[in-house]
């Protein structure tokens, strides 16, 4: 056997599948879906084909065309990141029908009761596939390598509708055809509806998404949808303000790196406990609500999907050792949008943010080098687990390092050959250093290469940004450690990525009177921008000033986005008195119902590591 992907049982010399057609059926009382996955492999094959699976129970797998059984085993002890390994003996077939129901804990899935939601009647379910997750939805090769078309039809309660990283077909009644491999009597009941959607471009498992509850949504360009529950009408409204330039991106966007493929770019603002920022799936965004901040600048977060549908979703890592090509070149292209869109400043202040965020990166990893290297080795290593800045942050500077060297103009005709020449391709490190070797000849003379992919640390060619907005803020923050507060006049101007920047500037800790002074100054404990807040509330932890410890708990119990978890719980956690991590750990036990499965593993472990 010879593994592609170190987090998935694909083998390398199996045909990959092409296309996968799926019916749902969505019993959100048992929080489970009975499913059928008909799988077409790019050509017939003859031996054990092995598919990846995680808490999914086989009822059989069929020979499409007989609709005779094939053998087929599941590893009776699951391996704790890759799951269960499905080895099926094919005969020759191009084709197999799996018939299969998901677990209430499926680790992609988030089921919420009606009173988690909005309108406290209806119930909701939404997808996260990514990194490793989608195995827990269908089996299939769950690994980049393997790029799918697919079909589906959902079969869900007709007070709900459903959205999909996908082409919406129709809404119509069920039909008992459709349920024939299915054991399941409430196909055709009347409370129930069918949707069904196409996906015609070839994606990753890892990009496979839906959603279905209560939905609405609002226009806000000629391509782009806003959907949220419906009602969460100011939830609408604000996003719909907050995202009203996404049709300017995209210009932006294609004009930088040539046509946007992908037709649609709606938004879908999903509830508070959606673990990511926002998750590239193409046609259908999905966002964190807390990206929606009243000034526009939630829209950065938009930018960066919005950059994926070229580097990521075009061109996608073949594993998640090579993660760094999805995020590095996607935060170089969201800073390109966001400077065009709005200002040179607005940029520096992002790469600013995310200098900081990388050199805090390289401390967390100080035991454990390996994961501050861009190409680097995952084996046995859970890609939650180790998920980080550094493929995003170190990634940008190795691309920005290489337009420094060349020059934007050259870069530019450079990146727009590479989106051409690779769309729709899966691709690693090495293919990527011998296509800009072959088209920058001589760059790595120029640059070091394999010390940019391969070394650790950051490389002492790396840039901080310069600039005058970032160079005052740097000040006031070293001012600080004076003693002195920023005044009134100084920070007049300042949205919330400039009291990011400058809270992430300061002492870890510091002392706790002057902590509270500044939070008394400026309310940054109740700032409406969760990025401001949860940097304050980091360092009001690590200062030991335990008045806030009320609204710390209040934040994690009201968000379940992973970066305000993960820094947080961290916080209490590495905190060295005992009340911190006994909160810590009363707060989760509380909390972790309302988190998505992929986030009680991370806060799990960051408890375990600390306490």
């Amino acid at each position: 056997m010879a593994p592609i992907d170190p987090h998935s049982f694909t083998d390398s010399s199996h045909p990959l599948t092409t296309h996968v057609s799926l019916s749902l059926y969505l019993d959100f009382t048992t929080s489970v879906i009975h499913g059928s996955a008909l799988l077409s492999l790019s050509s017939p094959f003859s031996g054990d084909l092995s598919l990846d699976s995680r808490s999914i129970s086989v009822t059989t797998i069929l020979d499409p065309q007989t609709l005779s059984p094939l053998p087929y085993t599941v590893s009776p002890n699951p391996d704790p990141i890759k799951g269960a390994e499905i080895v099926v003996s094919l005969a020759g077939q191009s084709r197999l029908l799996v018939i299969y129901s998901t677990s209430p804990s499926a680790s992609a899935l988030q089921w919420l009761s009606p009173p988690q939601t909005f309108s406290k009647t209806h119930p909701y379910v939404y997808t996260q596939c990514q990194s490793v997750h989608a195995r827990s939805i269908f089996p299939c090769q769950d690994t980049p390598a393997a790029r799918i078309r697919y079909d589906a039809v959902l079969n869900i309660p007709s007070s709900l509708s459903a959205v999909m990283s996908a082409r919406r077909v129709r809404r119509r009644p069920p039909v008992p055809e459709e349920a024939k491999h299915l054991d399941v009597a409430s196909w055709c009941a009347e409370d129930r509806v069918v949707e069904e959607f196409v996906m015609e471009q070839p994606i990753p498992s890892y990009l496979f998404a839906f959603a279905v509850g209560e939905l609405g949504f609002r226009e806000v360009g000629p391509r782009t949808r806003v959907y949220a529950e419906s009602a969460a009408v100011e939830v609408l409204d604000a996003a719909a303000l907050e995202f009203a330039g996404t049709e300017e991106m995209i210009k932006q966007g294609e004009k930088l790196f040539g046509s946007y493929e992908w037709e649609r770019f709606d938004l879908l603002v999903l509830p508070p406990s959606f673990p990511y920022g926002g998750m590239e799936n193409p046609r259908m965004v999905f966002l964190t609500p807390t990206v929606i901040k009243g000034d526009a600048t939630g829209a950065q977060v938009v930018a960066h999907e919005l950059a994926h549908s070229w580097t990521g979703n075009l061109i996608t890592n073949i594993n998640n050792e090579h993660f760094w090509l999805n995020e590095g070149f996607t935060t170089y292209a969201e800073r390109r949008i966001v400077e065009v869109v709005q200002g040179a400043d607005r940029a520096t202040l992002n790469i600013g943010i995310g200098w900081r965020g990388l050199n805090d990166e390289m401390e967390r990893f100080k035991d454990n080098l390996e994961f501050t290297k861009l190409k680097n080795n995952q084996e046995g290593v859970d890609p939650d687990d180790v998920y980080s800045q550094v493929p995003y942050e170190k990634g940008f500077q190795f691309v920005l390092r290489i337009e420094r060297q060349v020059g934007r103009t050259v870069f530019d005709e450079f990146l727009k050959k590479y989106i051409a020449t690779f769309k729709f391709k899966s691709i690693d490190t090495d293919t990527f250093v011998d296509f800009l070797k072959a088209n920058i000849p001589g760059i790595e003379k120029e640059i070091n290469l394999q010390m940019w992919t391969e070394g650790v640390g950051i490389p002492e060619d790396a840039y901080e940004p310069v600039s005058t907005i970032y160079t005052k803020i740097l000040s006031l923050a070293e001012g600080f450690k004076q003693g002195k507060m920023p005044n009134e006049d100084e920070v007049a101007e300042w949205s919330g990525q400039e009291w990011e920047l400058y809270l992430e500037n300061l002492p870890k800790s510091c002392e706790p009177s002057q902590v509270v002074a500044l939070d008394k100054r400026y309310r940054l404990a109740e700032s409406k921008d969760y990025e401001v807040k949860v940097s304050f509330l980091k360092l009001a932890i690590s200062s030991k000033c335990k008045e806030y410890h009320g609204e710390v708990e209040k934040t994690l119990k009201s968000v379940g986005r992973m970066l305000y978890l993960r820094a947080l719980f961290t916080a209490l956690a590495q905190a060295g008195d005992t009340e911190e991590k006994q909160l810590a750990k009363q707060i989760f036990a509380e909390a972790r119902e309302t988190y998505h499965p992929i986030a009680q593993g991370v806060v799990e472990s960051i408890l375990s590591k600390y306490i």
